[in-house]
């Protein structure tokens, strides 16, 4: 695989679309960071290193209601540092349980040294996930402090 970000980015499309947590974990180097800097519950706020970004995704996309079908590139912006690319993305998903077509937008920051991924930024809106999977009561109910955990 080229060493290019927008090569890596396609890459981790593909391993994001085949829902593949070893293909995106071996996209990363051994120390990376994958960062998720807007509050979404349930999530943590980082992964460290190869493995935990393995860990967290296999996690993840195994519980995920929802089975991506395609990731629509808005725009792709190439940093004034050769090693960042910032995309903004639409995923196309299915909801598993209710077969309902739904859109996440999301902004992706990669930093790219010697073909692998040190560093992502993930900004994705979990708010309008939360509302187009029908957790959006659940998401709020989380984020109460002392609320009823059992209540919608």
């Amino acid at each position: 695989m080229g060493g290019e970000p927008s090569v890596v980015l396609e890459a981790f499309y593909q391993a994001m679309l085949g829902l593949d947590a070893d293909a995106l974990a071996d996209l990363h180097a051994p120390d990376a960071v994958f960062e998720f800097p807007l509050l979404a519950p349930n999530r943590p706020e980082r992964y460290v290193g190869r493995e935990e970004i393995r860990a967290g995704f296999r996690a993840v996309w195994s519980a995920a209601p929802v089975r991506v079908n395609r990731i629509e590139r808005v725009s792709l912006n190439q940093s004034t540092d050769p090693e960042v690319i910032i995309a903004e993305q639409l995923a196309h998903a299915t909801h598993t349980g209710t077969g309902a077509e739904i859109s996440l937008p999301s902004l992706l920051m990669l930093r790219v040294r010697a073909g692998s991924i040190v560093h992502v930024r993930d900004y994705s809106d979990a708010l309008r996930s939360a509302l187009e999977l029908g957790r959006l009561a659940d998401m709020i109910n989380s984020l109460t402090p002392g609320a009823d955990r059992n209540a919608h």
